[in-house]
């Protein structure tokens, strides 16, 4: 599953991984809404989101390290 998700997340463009990040950065605040006030039914999502995350940052990594050395690190924020 995760190779998969690898290789689709490998074939978007860096402005959709971007998007794809902001995404799932608002769902988590979404998440930690409803976890402050104990609406939160799956806690086990945070993790997931967050990995998620984590993966689409490296895949941004590399795209970046691969095409061009000289690219500032200020492009991922």
């Amino acid at each position: 599953m995760k190779n998969v998700l690898r290789k689709q997340l490998f074939s978007l463009t860096l402005d959709d991984l971007r998007a794809r990040e902001r995404e799932l950065r608002e769902t988590i605040f979404k998440f930690r809404l409803q976890q402050q006030s104990g609406r939160l039914d799956k806690p086990s999502m945070l993790r997931t989101l967050r990995r998620h995350i984590a993966r689409i940052r490296t895949i941004m990594n590399e795209k970046i390290k691969g095409t061009n050395n000289s690219v500032n690190v200020a492009l991922l924020k």
